[in-house]
């Protein structure tokens, strides 16, 4: 089985996109049922981590900017690593992602190692 990382973007600067601490509440549960369900199916390699909202962004001439989005307003959350035979079947996993459900979304990137 290969890995892949599933990244999860939301909307994280507007503040009518933000969730209320009851929502926010409220959203655990689904995401643990969903990691407990792909650790079930042995298919989570990684439960990686959460990201903070903020952060800096270091460009090729050494300059460093607030970040990591400037101009969007969408940001990276968080992300997995799961375990599948090929992208399509990545995408399916992704497919019960609790982020979906507050209008985010999930990129599925395939891992290639090092060597």
């Amino acid at each position: 089985m290969k890995e892949f990382l599933l990244i999860f973007r939301r909307d994280f600067i507007t503040k009518e996109e933000q969730p209320s601490p009851e929502q926010i509440q409220n959203m655990m549960k689904p995401w643990q049922d969903w990691m407990g369900s792909l650790a079930a199916q042995n298919k989570l390699a990684s439960s990686g981590n959460r990201l903070a909202s903020d952060g800096r962004v270091v460009k090729s001439d050494k300059i460093v900017t607030d970040g990591p989005y400037v101009e969007i307003k969408e940001a990276v959350g968080g992300y997995i690593v799961v375990k599948a035979n090929d992208l399509d079947e990545a995408a399916e996993l992704a497919k019960g992602c609790p982020v979906l459900n507050i209008g985010g979304n999930v990129e599925v990137r395939g891992l290639v190692g090092m060597d």
